[in-house]
């Protein structure tokens, strides 16, 4: 840091070198004009070269940021200045140049310091918290290149802005103007003409003041729309897993709050901080063209509020902090003591533990008191250090109103600019760090829209004829939850069209893994499942899961119609179709029933239906679908046993492939095939007959269900 200032320190003084040497050089060649704004404009770019240069070799070619600021700084003033004085004579009024002058000389290098001094202390907070530069840069401009498809409502939006702000900064310019001739003798054309031009300056502010904000809100709408429609697509293809380690209220909170955020962020900051920008440098060039001594004091007071405001800040930061944890340890202490609320009873504890509580209370009562101390010691010194500067410029202002170098109006044009000027310079403050405090926000987004799913990528086949033959070969698989224990374990087994096959277990024997591996839910770490001969990913995710049927006994229903959930996921389903499942199944007369038979809303999760209407539901889902491999997870144990009758003669049907996961053994006894599992591993397998004569594990289940329903 002493390298910096010192650095500071010869950058300063090589800019007064210059000055002084230019206008030396101006006095000895009798020069008495400049050549007016283009001039003064030449000898910034110039000193800007010169500074540049002397600064990198000062830092030996790598000038720090702050250094970088003060030559930035310290080449514009100058030439706002010049112009502010150029611009205040009258236009056939020759400009002789800046005048070599000590105040003058002085006024560039002490502003261009204070307002580095302020960016470096008043915004750098209190240091616990550093932001990554270059990753915040990165994330801003990835969010503004969002809205490339809007730059046309943006281009017109900062058009709006900018004629918006300039008729704005001339509205206290022309008031001064017309109480310098309520108080003068005028013509009465050019008091009109100055009422005309202050009355065209407010209609001005207005009009485009409306049209910037709504196109600017309307851009936001659009951004917004296509986000979420961009993070929830994104959402809509990560694997099953993502879902299990993220909560789903967080992930909408995600797409909802966060986007909405990170839009209003990013647009209205971008809003206000142009406008204030614009506004400012605007004003400042109208304040030093009305006095620049006002404006110095004006600039003295706002970097000594900034530091002191940042102070502020810092310390209430750190107290909030500990008031939020004092209230944390209170309502853990009240939540402790009145859920034991019986052992306080029984060992008598009722005094000692409200003595605890009034202790935590009042150590939150000593925070906030601090914290009310701090407010009045803030307000109070800010207010004071206002009235100061004011007392110092009515001061200043009546040595320069007796003088005749300002007049009354223009006096009260200053201070109409005076507030609004600080007033923008915290609008930007506030713009920056609020900016910056939600670049976690903005990275949790991007985070989400450049996920890659971690399960394979989804292959290219979808053959029109499909036989249904699944075979597992050596398949292992964990949770990635759980990865050190295996739920499956080199299971092998084949599952063949036109045949039912049951898996038969204990709970937490694997066979919801096993369903769950073919429906493609899941990778298996070791081995692979094939569809006639071909890894299941490589066929195309749609005609895969419309092939591989699944239905549950707990079906998910949304919020809907009876036809909205058969056809869900289906753009080619007739109503003819949907109609004839439903028959098959014995479903069309109790649907038919319905007030508005497949127009009927089954409301939320299908609340309106019974479980078994449901379980109806869910298996016309999956038929209507044509699959070849069908999957029946306790699918029918909610429906009674000529319903179950007719849903298994449809599902056998067209030489389908039918895998069954069900626990009432009357069901398994019908399959073709039954596979009993345990821990992961296949134990016994073969026809139900074969698996009662072995006496195994299948037999001593089917005794033990036997005689509990006895």
């Amino acid at each position: 840091m002493k390298d910096v200032a010192a650095c500071g320190f010869y950058i300063l003084l090589f800019d007064v070198v210059l000055c002084s040497a230019l206008w030396a050089g101006r006095l000895l060649l009798q020069c008495s004009s400049c050549g007016g704004l283009a001039a003064a404009w030449a000898f910034g770019a110039v000193k800007w070269v010169c500074l540049h240069v002397f600064t990198l070799l000062l830092t030996e070619g790598k000038p720090q940021a702050v250094l970088r600021r003060l030559v930035a700084l310290l080449c514009l003033l100058s030439p706002v200045l010049e112009s502010g004085q150029i611009l205040k004579k009258p236009p056939l009024e020759p400009h002789s140049g800046p005048s070599p002058d000590l105040n003058m000389l002085l006024l560039v290098p002490v502003s261009s310091l204070l307002a580095c001094v302020v960016w470096e202390k008043g915004l750098s907070g209190s240091g616990k918290k550093k932001v990554d530069k270059l990753n915040t840069g990165q994330l801003l401009m990835r969010t503004l290149e969002l809205f490339r498809p809007e730059a046309l409502y943006l281009v017109a939006a900062f058009g709006f802005l900018i004629v918006a702000v300039i008729s704005d900064t001339f509205i206290p310019l022309y008031q001064g103007k017309v109480i310098d001739m309520l108080g003068g003798q005028v013509l009465h054309s050019s008091f009109g003409s100055a009422i005309g031009w202050l009355a065209l300056a407010s209609l001005g502010s207005v009009v485009f003041s409306g049209l910037r904000g709504g196109t600017f809100m309307w851009t936001l709408a659009r951004l917004n729309k296509r986000l979420k429609g961009l993070l929830f697509q994104s959402l809509l293809q990560q694997e099953i897993q993502f879902f299990g380690e993220n909560n789903p209220g967080s992930l909408a909170s995600r797409l909802h709050q966060d986007v909405d955020r990170m839009g209003r962020t990013v647009a209205l900051n971008a809003n206000a901080a142009v406008r204030s920008t614009v506004k400012a440098c605007l004003m400042l060039v109208v304040m030093l063209s009305l006095s620049w001594e006002l404006t110095l004091l004006t600039c003295i007071e706002m970097p000594l509020l900034a530091v002191l405001q940042n102070k502020y800040i810092t310390l209430m930061k750190e107290l909030k902090e500990k008031i939020q944890d004092c209230h944390a340890e209170n309502q853990d202490l009240v939540s402790q003591t009145i859920s034991g609320i019986r052992t306080v009873r029984r060992f008598k504890a009722e005094e000692g533990e409200l003595r605890r509580y009034q202790e935590a209370v009042g150590r939150m009562c000593s925070l906030k008191r601090r914290s009310g101390i701090y407010s009045i010691v803030f307000c109070f010194i800010r207010r004071l250090l206002t009235l100061g500067i004011k007392i110092l410029m009515l001061v200043q202002a009546r040595t320069l109103i007796s003088s005749g170098r300002l007049s009354i109006g223009s006096l009260v044009s200053f201070l109409l600019y005076q507030k609004p000027m600080t007033m923008n310079l915290r609008e930007i403050l506030h713009c920056y760090e609020d900016t910056v405090s939600t670049v976690g926000v903005i990275s949790k987004v991007f985070g989400y829209l450049d996920r890659t799913p971690k399960s394979k990528q989804e292959g290219e086949l979808a053959p029109e004829k499909l036989e249904g033959r699944v075979v597992f070969q050596n398949v292992t698989f964990s949770y990635p939850s759980a990865p050190d224990k295996p739920v499956l374990k080199s299971v092998s087994v084949e599952l063949q069209p036109g045949k039912m096959t049951a898996l038969v277990g204990v709970s937490g024997s694997g066979k919801t893994s096993c369903v769950s591996l073919l429906k493609r839910l899941y990778e298996p770490q070791e081995g692979q499942i094939l569809l006639d001969g071909e890894p299941l990913h490589h066929y195309k995710h749609k005609y895969l899961h419309r092939k591989v049927a699944l239905v549950s006994q707990n079906p998910v229903l949304f919020s809907g119609s009876l036809r909205y959930n058969i056809e869900y996921g289906l753009k080619d389903c007739t109503a003819e179709k949907v109609k004839e499942t439903a028959e098959k199944v014995k479903a069309h007369d109790f649907i038919s029933e319905m007030e508005n038979e497949y127009d009927t809303d089954v409301g939320e999760s299908g609340g309106k239906l019974s479980e078994g209407q449901k379980q109806c539901i869910a298996v016309i889902r999956a038929l209507v679908r044509d699959p070849q491999v069908i999957i029946l997870d306790e699918a029918t144990s909610k429906l009674d046993v000529n319903a179950q009758y007719d849903v298994l003669q449809e599902v056998l049907a067209r030489g389908r492939t039918v895998l069954v996961v069900a626990h009432q053994l009357k069901t398994v006894e019908k399959a073709d095939h039954i596979i009993f599992m345990e821990k992961g591993v296949i134990v016994e397998e073969g026809t139900h007959d074969q698996l009662m004569a072995k006496r195994g594990r299948y037999h001593r289940l089917k005794e033990e269900l036997f005689s509990e329903s006895s």
